[in-house]
């Protein structure tokens, strides 16, 4: 089966998002990067930027996340930054009218999301392609939060509600023609 246009939209994989509770995703998510790319997929990067004053600095008294190095995407994907979109943005998700428009012209018609945080942004990001007529997917075990394994669920659990209990995937429900055949793929299930 072929799928038009799909895009690999790796979510804020930020050195300030990576802690002890979603280290364990670098790699998978590396390695997802890496074969998506080697079967000629494109591929969106997003960068969460905070600034002085936002909403995060308002309401949640957030300052993290305004500079070098934590806003920088980490070390093991910056190979694969200069072959692809970088979005940088300062609300959870990709979409906005003029991203939006960007990627109609780009043909992009299916949206696989992965990344930090789970319950947050990917959630977001999965919502809003819905919302504007694209074919969100979310990769369960390529996904995860900085805040831990209960919020990572609770995304998981809120995206099913949102945007359909079979749009939210595994590695190993990823068709053949966006990565290339693999024994080793996950086989964990996306509960």
């Amino acid at each position: 089966m072929t799928h038009p246009r799909a895009v690999l939209v790796v979510t804020d994989m930020q050195v300030g998002f990576v802690r002890e509770q979603s280290a364990h995703i670098v790699p998978v998510v590396v390695d997802l990067v890496r074969r998506w790319q080697e079967n000629g997929g494109e591929i969106l990067f997003t960068r969460y930027l905070n600034y002085p004053g936002s909403p995060f600095e308002q309401f949640f008294n957030w300052r993290r996340l305004q500079s070098s190095p934590e806003i920088d995407i980490v070390p093991e994907l910056q190979p694969y930054l200069a072959d692809h979109m970088i979005l940088d943005k300062r609300i959870y998700s990709p979409f906005t009218h003029e991203s939006e428009q960007t990627f109609r012209q780009l043909g992009w018609v299916e949206f696989y999301f992965c990344g930090i945080a789970t319950e947050s942004c990917v959630l977001k990001g999965a919502v809003d392609a819905f919302e504007r007529g694209f074919t969100p997917w979310l990769i369960a075990d390529a996904s995860a939060s900085h805040a831990g394994e209960a919020a990572h669920e609770a995304g998981l659990l809120v995206t099913r509600r949102f945007i359909g209990p079979g749009q939210v995937i595994t590695l190993a429900d990823l068709p053949d023609d966006l990565i290339g055949p693999s024994t080793e793929r996950s086989t964990v299930e996306a509960t």
